[in-house]
């Protein structure tokens, strides 16, 4: 068995990688086959589905021009193996995210329809429709790294170190993909939703997804474009790069070259069996909606847990350094792997105590609105900051302990990369629980926009809730893995640069670069927060206009310009990406060419900074947020309350806050780290 893993590690990834292809397109089938209810209901879904279709063609279009411009640029700076991987890496990003986003937005009126039939029928339809883009991203991620590395050692006969090395380029494609669709779904999600909110809401006075909202049709939009498309990205990248990087860092290590970057894969490729049976575990029981989706985790990460013993056993109990050091043993590596599944655990907990409307973070926000829009917006800045300290210390406990076992010393790393390969095992079911929050949401706001029975209402409502505490839990999981990946990243940077070049912090070269790597984090985040400034600014502009010049539009005589508000946030979000995605492509390029120690001191700038800047961002948002559900289900006044307008105001800070800037921070670190390891050969 060890001799059949090391020497077909390849065909099993690309097996169990087809395995979760082939899950993704019969539930998609079987998903499709479901009633999607009336005509009203049809019509709502098939607008939704063609804003977002028209987003994400137009944002595809403009990353090909950028792409076929680094394509060529890749050829003479790397080698045509680089480049070709950047293209197979920008595909496979590109196609997980919109293949899963068109499920999404076609479940949504088919949740709304189960709905009829109670919460467990519900449930089972929208988590259904979250796993194929979950599936998808692990599977697709999988085929691309293993197909292209199978290609490269097998049929073109490069060696290990070199296919690995143009894997890189892989790992790029995604990245770049990741950060636009982050960023650029973000800005339109977030715009989309501030200026639906204040107009509607504040202004109006009217619900949430009322269909006399102009900007209600692309709030929708935007959902499904941010949360789902965006997040699927962010973790195809973050899945590709992770495994890359412990491919590269295995080869630079051990003797054993076919094994250590075998591994990961095999590792993913089992994750992938266990996510497909963890699916089959998500059954409500007495409306436990929570509990049902986490059970399915659970038994996911247990399995793969189990299957983790015998493969590490099998292809890493006769290793070597090449440093001629004692190896570690191998149930040390399996330790590692089990490091890093507990990390994803404490992860979960820790986001969903600040986040959720169970705890007292979200519950004393709440209750801070009722002195005010600024208590308000005072208490949930202040929680946003007290989530740091938790994670950081499970990273930094989780860190340690992976590093201690697999021997110390720069030899260490290896075990924090096997930690963060097991986090990402669980991928497939985290960007399922992610888009579980978009098609729930789009459902709830069918159900309001078709007029459906109340008792619809009373099963979309609750799934509507623990969408918006799985989306938070899940972008805590990816800002998590986020930093270990890039930690492993920066170490393969440093053995590609050569030990010559030190990063002591005493050393003005690193320190300047540090200073100007935690100034890249707070200039993309604000860029990204001032986007989403103007372009709710100009919806909202946009909506007043129609309510003015349309007053049959509140009586319901007359029919709002949902189109006109879809296109305005599409080219608004389109133009103001541009300038935060350069941030992390060209700053530690010019950085780089100036001093290699300076780049180095810059990507552990990005690193440290990006974690605390991202974590505060996306649990303070996600506390303000459910702040806001939590009074509009009565509690200091419910709706219409003084308390109300001022959860609202909170909720519209926290939007760009958890949907654009904290979330588009993950790829943006992991996109810094991977243009240094690219810009090797011009600036050593």
């Amino acid at each position: 068995m060890s001799s059949f893993l090391i020497h077909h590690g390849v065909v099993v990834a690309l097996v169990c990688a087809v395995a979760a292809v082939a899950y993704g397109v019969l539930t998609s089938q079987a998903l499709l086959a479901l009633s999607p209810g009336n005509e009203r209901m049809r019509a709502i879904s098939l607008a939704v589905q063609e804003g977002a279709r028209a987003y994400l063609n137009r944002q595809y279009t403009t990353i090909a021009g950028v792409g076929a411009v680094i394509f060529v640029l890749l050829i003479p700076l790397q080698n045509i193996r680089v480049a070709i991987g950047f293209l197979i890496g920008g595909l496979f990003s590109a196609s997980a995210g919109y293949i899963g986003m068109n499920v999404s937005v076609r479940a949504n009126a088919r949740v709304a329809e189960a709905a009829r039939g109670g919460v467990s029928k519900a449930l089972s339809v929208a988590f259904r429709g979250g796993a194929v883009t979950g599936l998808l991203v692990v599977g697709l991620a999988l085929l691309g790294i293993s197909a292209y590395y199978g290609i490269l050692t097998s049929i073109a006969g490069e060696s290990t170190r070199h296919a690995v090395d143009a894997l890189i380029g892989l790992g790029f494609g995604g990245s770049l993909i990741s950060v636009v669709a982050r960023l650029g779904g973000g800005i339109f999600t977030k715009a989309a939703d501030v200026g639906a909110d204040l107009v509607g809401k504040i202004e109006a006075g009217i619900p949430e997804d009322d269909p006399r909202n102009p900007a209600v049709i692309a709030d929708n939009v935007g959902d499904n474009v941010g949360d789902c498309a965006g997040m699927a990205a962010d973790l195809f990248e973050t899945y590709a790069v992770t495994a890359v990087a412990v491919m590269l860092l295995g080869v630079l290590l051990f003797n054993q070259q076919s094994a250590v970057a075998l591994y990961p894969l095999v590792l993913g490729a089992i994750s992938i069996i266990a996510s497909i049976i963890g699916t089959f575990a998500v059954r409500s029981a007495a409306g436990k909606v929570e509990r049902a989706l986490y059970q399915g985790l659970i038994a996911s990460g247990g399995l793969a847990a189990l299957a983790f013993i015998p493969l590490t056993y099998w292809m890493m109990h006769d290793v070597t350094l090449k440093s001629g050091q004692a190896t570690p043993h191998w149930w040390k590596f399996y330790l590692c792997a089990l490091i890093g599944i507990a990390v994803t655990a404490c992860l979960f907990v820790i986001t969903d105590f600040f986040t959720s409307t169970r705890f007292p973070p979200v519950r004393a926000t709440a209750r801070a609105s009722q002195t005010g829009h600024a208590t308000n917006i005072i208490e949930g800045l202040a929680k946003g900051l007290q989530s740091t300290a938790p994670p950081a210390l499970v990273i930094a406990f989780g860190i340690l302990g992976a590093w201690k076992l697999a021997g110390g010393g720069t030899n260490g790393i290896y075990g924090i990369g096997v930690a963060v390969m097991a986090q990402l095992s669980l991928t497939g079911l985290i960007v399922a629980l992610d888009a579980f929050g978009p098609i729930t949401d789009n459902a709830g706001g069918i159900a309001e926009m078709a007029d459906l029975p109340e008792e619809v209402r009373n099963v979309t409502d609750p799934l509507d809730a623990v969408g918006n505490t799985t989306k938070a839990v899940t972008k805590g999981y990816a800002i998590g893995s986020a930093a270990l990946a890039a930690l492993v990243l920066f170490n393969a940077f440093q053995r590609e640069v050569g030990f010559k070049h030190t990063f002591e912090i005493g050393s003005p070269p690193v320190l300047i670069g540090l200073l100007i790597g935690g100034l890249m984090v707070y200039l993309f985040a604000s860029l990204a927060m001032e986007a989403v400034g103007r372009a709710g600014g100009a919806v909202v502009e946009e909506v007043r206009r129609q309510f003015r010049e349309k007053p049959g539009i509140m009586e319901g005589t007359e029919q709002p310009e949902y189109g006109t508000a879809v296109g305005l946030v599409t080219r608004a979000a389109q133009r103001e990406m541009i300038l935060p995605s350069l941030i992390p492509i060209l700053v530690p390029l010019i950085v780089g060419l100036i001093s290699v120690e300076a780049l180095g001191g810059l990507l552990i700038g990005v690193i440290v900074v990006g974690l605390f800047m991202a974590i505060a961002m996306t649990s303070g948002g996600g506390a303000w947020d459910n702040a806001k559900k939590l009074i509009e289900d009565g509690a200091y006044g419910g709706k219409g309350s003084e308390a109300h307008a001022a959860a609202v105001t909170g909720d519209t800070v926290g939007d760009p806050y958890k949907d654009t800037a904290g979330p588009a921070i993950n790829p943006m670190i992991k996109v810094a780290n991977i243009v240094a390891l690219l810009i090797i050969p011009i600036i050593t």
